[in-house]
């Protein structure tokens, strides 16, 4: 039996609604582990054997690229943070501001670049595919730095700022038009005292497939809702196979991900959290490299003594 089993009641629940962990003794056991090693040395020898590698990716590494994450205190766009616009209920009672929330963090990201750690993981994909290797990338992301950083086997399990989907027709399509429609240009400015531009919805982003003209969304997963079952079912399959699992960047706190890398370390799979402090799961974990991701990344990735390159 693979280890996650995303049952149809699981794949309806809700983002911030947690996997339940399996009940199997065995990987009871495999919870209740020491305390995790710093050694990179250690570290690097698992990393040689790897042949299937996940790699978990949260908002610390794009913090280090400068993408505010609206997160905590001090993260707010205007007088509200991403909880008080990224819903259903925010867009539905007004688009005009939730479209001005996501058209300046849109453009924001057009100026920012991948940093140490985005370019680490890309590359070590590109280097261990022509070894017969394989590296997925699951990041909770919707900034796609990973793909400017040339990832491929990339799974977005929160969907793209870069990607829209209409209300009508349910058409999901790449967008990058700077800005995303004419009555948006020079708006979404974040200081507090700026006022709502109160932008008519006909003039927001719509859809243009033949004979639709529906109101377009972003294609992401807003607080509320369900995650792409598709994108689950991909996820379950990558982390049933992996045989180390790094976890970059992400306090564990955000519901189902944060349960990804404590099961598959509860399948005795050796997992290495790369993060500035410690999270609720790191004594779940074999390895824990504290620092910004930029800077323990690279050597953790780098070309080992013992690879063959062709």
């Amino acid at each position: 039996m693979c280890l996650f089993q995303f049952t149809a009641r699981r794949l309806v629940s809700q983002v911030h609604c947690g996997l339940k962990a399996s009940s199997s003794k065995k990987q009871k056991c495999c919870l209740e582990m020491a305390r995790p090693s710093s050694n990179m040395a250690d570290f690097r020898e698992v990393f040689a054997k790897a042949k299937h590698i996940a790699i978990i990716t949260g908002a610390g590494v794009s913090a280090e690229s400068g993408v505010p994450t609206f997160r905590g205190a001090g993260g707010f766009w205007r007088k509200w943070q991403a909880q008080d616009l990224a819903t259903p209920g925010a867009f539905a009672r007004n688009p005009s501001r939730v479209w001005e929330f996501y058209h300046y963090r849109r453009e924001v990201m057009l100026s920012k670049h991948p940093n140490p750690a985005h370019i680490a993981i890309a590359e070590c994909e590109k280097r261990l595919s022509k070894q017969g290797r394989s590296v997925v990338v699951i990041t909770q992301n919707i900034d796609e730095l990973h793909r400017k950083a040339g990832t491929k086997h990339l799974l977005e399990i929160h969907g793209s700022l870069f990607k829209t989907r209409c209300t009508s027709c349910g058409n999901i399509a790449a967008n990058y038009k700077s800005p995303i429609c004419p009555a948006l240009a020079g708006k979404g400015a974040p200081d507090p005292d700026t006022e709502d531009a109160a932008i008519p919805v006909e003039e927001l982003p719509q859809c243009e497939e033949d004979g639709c003209n529906g109101l377009l969304r972003p294609h992401v997963v807003w607080f509320g809702e369900a995650l792409d079952p598709g994108v689950l079912t991909a996820v379950e399959k990558e982390l049933d196979i992996c045989d180390l699992c790094l976890v970059v960047g992400t306090s564990s706190v955000v519901y189902p991900a944060a349960m990804f890398a404590p099961q598959v370390s509860a399948r005795g799979v050796p997992v290495a959290e790369f993060n500035m402090e410690t999270t609720p799961a790191t004594n779940r974990f074999r390895f824990h490299f504290p620092g910004p991701c930029g800077t323990t990344l690279p050597p953790a990735l780098a070309r080992h003594e013992t690879e063959i390159i062709s």
